[in-house]
Order: structure tokens, then C-alpha cells, then sequence
């Protein structure tokens, strides 16, 4: 059922047409809902606009029905009080939350059978993926949940967000595991933009098996992008089929997909403090920019931020362990090692963090990270201080620049595209 399909690459949402737009949706699947789960995502994700959207929401609702909130967390950090304010505002309980744990908190449903997973790796993995996500979502008796996020172009899965909200966001390890390690095996420069994918598969005939006969589950589909270096919303689709999430994506690619004219030798991006705090999210630098970078050109992150490398402490321990070391490497370590192998999308994270010797890669931490924990992991390392002084954030803009004679390109915030190079055009 498509509820909502408001959108187009010229198209910019207001405050008052988005509210609207949800009493729409309140007044289609919520006019007698007792109890409400929604879940958005978390902080990392600030630019989606569904803390505005969730904040709307409970305050429509906060007297008609029970209301819990689970930001998706996948295998991020739970979220501090100071993040859920800025995510969410200040007017919603913090009692409200309910934080998601993914190693424990679960409800195992079954699983996609190896015989599966062979056919969507082309025979490269023979393994069974088991299905669960937070027990709440099925323990909580909820009439309805709202299931909130922005589709952009992914590295793990083509085009973010749908599905992947509920059964990695709030799902159990071997799925987030294991759905990983398969985009990584696949490719994820085969993946990056497209509605259908590999990991999208599996999440999808998941989700349609185990979950969606059990659970009313809406989703709420935002296309964000930037126009006069504000952020503004393109569009805005709520339903719950798969041409919900497929017309998102065809506005997504066609407003988020910035095509360069020529590969990029030296690109700059800009890691904004309240959103990225570790390479396990500030490798997006990485991933959404190696498809225009041009082969022997350095790629320059600037992270005045930095304090980690995984958002959970094994995950950190066993990046700081393998490292971002080359696709055959890590290939070579999950085969060696139990612990990696039983960690999947580690293993995935370490070589979808690399450039396979292709281009430079520079990290350019704060003081929180020293030069022996960056070059130990596999980059090259300068520091943020130093090298913001000659490429300033506050003075770049968005795209082509020349600094000192030298053609860069940058990038503010490199969750909100994928960038690709125009192969037919002169270097």
C-alpha cells in the first residue's frame, strides 16, 4: 500500500507540507492505534530529517496511544541523552527510548538457507544466515510501527534504508554479520545506487518471511539533498510495498548520484563532529568517493573528532587487530582466524575501508587518535590542525576548488551522495 509519493529532483518539502503529509499518514494507519513502536535512526543518520519527523509524530500522537521509540542501531553505540536531544528534540520523555542490543535483546526467527546465499554470491559463500531482531518488535504487542530513515546511495546494500531499518537496525548479529560479509563478497562497486542488490535480497525475502505476516510495519522514506549548500527534502514516500522503496530510490539516484567530469586526484571531505566519531561511520569518505577517484590520487579525511575506530568495543579491538590492509588480506585473516570469522561484518567493514592500494588514503584526526593507532590500521596520517589550515572547511566549497595553485575536490558531508567519475570524458 503506497500511502505517500511526493517528490522530484526540482521538488523542495516545507515544514508545513511535511506536516500534512503525516496527519495524512496518522489519519490512514493511526487513527486507532493503541500502542505505537517507532524507529528511526539514530544520530549518525542526523541529516535524514526523522528526528523531525519522530518528534512530530509522538507529539500528534503522545495522547491517543502508548508510544516507545528504538533508534536503529545495528552495531552502533546506544545513544547518550545529549544525542537523543539533538536528534529528537527535548520534549520527548527519555524514558520513551528504548535502546537496542543486538547481541542479546533478540528474537530468532529463522534462517535464509546457505543454498540461498550461494546463489545471490555466485557460489562464493555456503553458509546459512539466521534471521532475528529485537524481541520488543514482537513481545511489545504494538498495533503499529513506523519504521523511519533516508534513501541514499549504500555501500553495503545499494540504496540505504527500507528493510534494512528493521532487520539490520534493529536486527541480531548473524544477519548484520553475515549480510555484510555477502555485499563485500559480491562488490560493492556493483552494489553502490542500486535498488537491487545481493544483500538487499536476503534482507527483503527475510523481512517478507519472518516478519511482515507478523507485524503492521509502515515505512516513511525521505530523499534529502543539498540546494544552495542548504540541506533540503527532495521527497517523501510512506507505504509499505516494494514500489514504496523503488520510487525512492529513482529520485534518490537522480538527486544524490553527483557525477564528477573527470576522476578526482586529490579529494578533501570534511567529517562533521556530531555525526562521525569513528572510521567504522567516517569511512563513508571512503566508500561513496572510490568511484571517482582516480587511480594514484590521495583521498584527504579530515576528522577533527576521531576517537575510535568501532562503534562497539569488539568490533574496535578487532579493527585495530586486522586493519584496513587490502581485500586479499582480510580474505586471508577470516579464513585464519575464528574470531573474524565470527565477526562477518568486520571483516566486510576492512575491505570496503580500503582502496586496495589503488589511491592514498590520509586520515587527519584531532588530538583523541595519535599517528601510530592511524598508520597501524593502514593510513596515512596528518594531522587535522595542520592540514585544515590549508584546507579549511569554512572555506571550500562543495565541488572543485583551487587551493595554491592545486585543483581539489570536496566534499561537507559525504553520507549525503556517491560520487562517480565520468569515464567518457578527457582526464
Amino acid at each position: 500500500m503506497n500511502i505517500i509519493q511526493d517528490g522530484s529532483a526540482n521538488r523542495v518539502i516545507t515544514d508545513q507540507e511535511l506536516h500534512a503529509h503525516l496527519d495524512t499518514l496518522i489519519e490512514s494507519v493511526a487513527s486507532d492505534v493503541k500502542r505505537l513502536l517507532i524507529i528511526p535512526p539514530d544520530h549518525t543518520r542526523l541529516n535524514s530529517r526523522s528526528g523531525q519527523i519522530t518528534a512530530y509524530l509522538y507529539e500528534q500522537l503522545k495522547h491517543r496511544c502508548k508510544i516507545n521509540i528504538m533508534p536503529a542501531l545495528g552495531t552502533h553505540f546506544p545513544m547518550t541523552s545529549e544525542q537523543l536531544h539533538l536528534m529528537f528534540g527535548k520534549e520527548i520523555p527519555l524514558e520513551t527510548y528504548l535502546p537496542h542490543d543486538w547481541r542479546n535483546a533478540l528474537v530468532d526467527l529463522g534462517e535464509l538457507p546457505a543454498s540461498r546465499i550461494s546463489d545471490l554470491s555466485e557460489g562464493k559463500l555456503n553458509f546459512p544466515m539466521q534471521v532475528a531482531v529485537n524481541k520488543e518488535l514482537f513481545d511489545g504487542n504494538y498495533d503499529l510501527i513506523l519504521s523511519i530513515g533516508q534513501i541514499v546511495p549504500h555501500e553495503v546494500i545499494g540504496m540505504a534504508n527500507y528493510t534494512k531499518n528493521v532487520m539490520i537496525g534493529v536486527g541480531g548479529g548473524d544477519t548484520i554479520n553475515k549480510s555484510h560479509y555477502l555485499g563485500a563478497v559480491y562488490g560493492m562497486e556493483r552494489i553502490m545506487g542500486e535498488t537491487h542488490s545481493p544483500v538487499r535480497a536476503a534482507l527483503n525475502e527475510s523481512f517478507d518471511i519472518f516478519v511482515r505476516p507478523h507485524l503492521n510495519i509502515q515505512f516513511i522514506l525521505t530523499v534529502i539533498a543539498k540546494e544552495n549548500d542548504e540541506l533540503v527534502m527532495r521527497g517523501l514516500f510512506a507505504g509499505n510495498d516494494d514500489d514504496t522503496f523503488a520510487a525512492a530510490c529513482e529520485l534518490s539516484r537522480e538527486t544524490n548520484l553527483d557525477v564528477v567530469s573527470k576522476p578526482i586526484q586529490k579529494c578533501v571531505v570534511y567529517l562533521d563532529p556530531e555525526e562521525f566519531n569513528s572510521t567504522w561511520l567516517g569511512n563513508k569518505a571512503v566508500y561513496r568517493t572510490r568511484k571517482a577517484m582516480a587511480t594514484g590520487g590521495e583521498l584527504i579525511i579530515l576528522a577533527p573528532d576521531l576517537h575510535t575506530f568501532g562503534e562497539d568495543p569488539e568490533i574496535d579491538r578487532l579493527i585495530r587487530k586486522y586493519g584496513y590492509l587490502g581485500t586479499d588480506q582480510t580474505l586471508k585473516d577470516v579464513e585464519e582466524n575464528e574470531e573474524l570469522a565470527n565477526n562477518l561484518s568486520a571483516a566486510a567493514h576492512l575491505i570496503h575501508g580500503t582502496s586496495d592500494g589503488r589511491f592514498k588514503i590520509t586520515y587527519c584526526p584531532g588530538k583523541q587518535v595519535t599517528q601510530e593507532e592511524i598508520n597501524s590500521v593502514g593510513f596515512d596520517y596528518q594531522t587535522y590542525a595542520q592540514t585544515s589550515q590549508k584546507y579549511d572547511p569554512a572555506k571550500l566549497k562543495d565541488g572543485w576548488n583551487t587551493v595554491d595553485g592545486e585543483e581539489i575536490f570536496y566534499i561537507s558531508n559525504p553520507a549525503l551522495g556517491l560520487w562517480v567519475a565520468d569515464l567518457n570524458q578527457d582526464n
